[in-house]
């Protein structure tokens, strides 16, 4: 059931990824639009009515996640995600028990006094499932809530921070917990990302044998490579929060940005 689930999502994307543009061109997508992620973390950007992003995350023992979002509306969007570890080598695949399910609402627009504010869900977890616990490597952020406030200096310049309680609860550390992060953009095709995670969640009852309380750094690079196609490279936890790493986790990700 799980990989008839993956092949229909694979399919979904392949044609998703490749549907025409039909209203805007999105070249230089990682400076001219608002993020709606930072490297494992939501902000309170969103996607215009009709926008969409498909892509791919390639992270540690072969995994490879993929993902579409969709702009719905002007303050609400949706997307699914699905993979599992061991798709790239000789080891055999291990699906995600779940596909995951994010949905981002936005209650104040940015204004120049004010925060854009959205409140939103996220099942889906970072790195290899960990069948024992319950848990993703990087837990999910669950409920949330985000906001982001854009500045420009030299560029775009934005901050984010927001609170979040994961359902993600088999390790037995059920805390609230806080992030925030800064965007800043590079020229008119790069963007640098900076964020913290302090892992309250992630630091009581089984998390401690695998997770050392020390909180998630994390940075990314995003590169417009050509209309609507954005490469990001992320280097994560080079504090080794996770008692497996030696030298933090690299990640690759590729995703495609349009409009229906």
């Amino acid at each position: 059931m799980k990989h008839s689930l993956f092949v229909k999502t694979v399919l979904l994307l392949n044609v998703v990824c490749f549907f025409p543009l039909s209203a805007q061109d999105y070249a230089g997508a990682t400076a001219t639009m608002e993020p709606i992620m930072l490297v494992d973390r939501p902000t309170a950007g969103m996607l215009k009515r009709g926008g969409y992003v498909a892509g791919m995350n390639l992270y540690e023992r072969g995994g490879v996640l993929f993902n579409i979002s969709v702009g719905v509306w002007a303050p609400f969007m949706f997307g699914i995600s699905y993979g599992g570890t061991s798709m790239i080598g000789e080891q055999k695949v291990d699906m995600n028990p779940l596909p995951g399910v994010n949905v981002k609402l936005r209650i104040i627009n940015e204004s120049v006094e004010l925060p854009a504010i959205v409140l939103g869900f996220d099942s889906q977890g970072r790195g290899p499932y960990y069948d024992g616990i319950d848990r993703y490597s990087i837990k999910s952020p669950g409920m949330y809530a985000v906001a982001s406030k854009n500045y420009t200096f030299m560029g775009n310049l934005s901050f984010h921070g927001g609170a979040n309680i994961s359902l993600e609860r088999g390790d037995g550390d059920k805390d609230l917990n806080f992030f925030g992060g800064i965007e800043k953009s590079v020229g008119s095709s790069a963007s640098l990302m900076l964020e913290y995670d302090p892992g309250i969640n992630d630091n009581h009852g089984q998390a401690l044998g695998r997770f050392r309380g020390r909180g998630y750094l994390n940075v990314g690079v995003r590169w417009s490579l050509t209309a609507g196609w954005v490469l990001g490279v992320n280097f994560k936890d080079p504090f080794q929060n996770q008692s497996n790493t030696s030298f933090g986790t690299r990640t690759l990700q590729l995703d495609y940005t349009g409009v229906f």
